[in-house]
This record gives structure tokens, sequence and C-alpha cells, in this order.
């Protein structure tokens, strides 16, 4: 039996804890180092973008692809990010996983959504528009004007 493969360098929390820098679960089984999760997305023939107006884009960025680490498969810099959701997340049964693309820009952030599904492209506008107004509370709601490609 070969032992499980590498996962990526952890990285301290600044409390004394370390994690890996991507997510614990990675779509059912551990990336191996240098792997993206962009490598298990499906093709989309689903996909919309949008370009949020605010000046805080890299901190949203930031605390939302801290907040779904714990669950999904991430990588993020202070100017790009993205977030794997697996087919089967919360219960759902879509084609195949879907990925969520975040870039801070000065006045914008720009998002993308590649999906598998029209189901899941919406599910997941909806997913993302929520929790950005929770974290961007005080600039909430945010405009979001979706641009299906």
């Amino acid at each position: 039996m070969t032992p499980p493969p590498e996962i990526l360098p952890l990285r301290s929390k600044g409390n004394g804890q370390t994690r890996s820098r991507l997510a614990k679960r990675a779509v059912g089984r551990r990336l191996v180092e240098g792997e993206s999760p962009k490598a298990r997305i499906m093709p989309s023939d689903f996909s919309t973008t949008a370009a949020v107006p605010t000046t805080h884009g890299s901190r949203y960025l930031q605390q939302l692809c801290k907040h779904w680490a714990h669950n999904l498969t991430v990588e993020f810099t202070p100017t790009h990010g993205t977030v794997a959701f697996p087919r089967d997340v919360r219960g759902a049964d879509y084609p195949g996983d879907a990925l969520v693309t975040f870039d801070a820009a000065a006045e914008t952030l720009d998002i993308r959504i590649d999906a598998t599904s029209p189901e899941q492209r919406d599910a997941l506008q909806g997913v993302v528009a929520r929790h950005l107004d929770r974290f961007a509370f005080r600039e909430a709601p945010l405009h979001f004007d979706w641009h299906n490609l």
C-alpha cells in the first residue's frame, strides 16, 4: 500500500496552529503538491461574471477565501482567489464541480463563476452575493450585475 500523497505546505494561522493552505477536503481526495483546484473542474458552458464596485475588494476576497477554506478547496493571494465547489456540496447533485474566481482591483471585485449547469450557476450567484454582503455589511447591499457568458 502506498502512502497518501503529500498535501501543500502548512502555514501558521497566527495562533500557533497550522493548517493546509488548501482545505482539508479536496473534492474527494487530497490535492498533490503543485496541483491546482482548477485541474479538477470540468469545462464550463455555464459561466457568469460580475464586477462588484468596492474599494475593499482585496479585503473581501481574502475574508471569503479564508471562510470557505474550512470546507472547500481554496487558493488565494491578496489580489486573486479561487474556490472549488464540489458537485455534491450541501446535498446537491450537479454534473460536475464549479469554480469561483475572484480578482481584486482598485475599484472593483471581479467575480467569475464556472458551473456545470444553469442551476448550479444560479445557486452560486446567490451564495457568493449573500456571503459577500455579509462580509461587506458596511457597504451592503452591494451591486451585482451578473453577465452570463
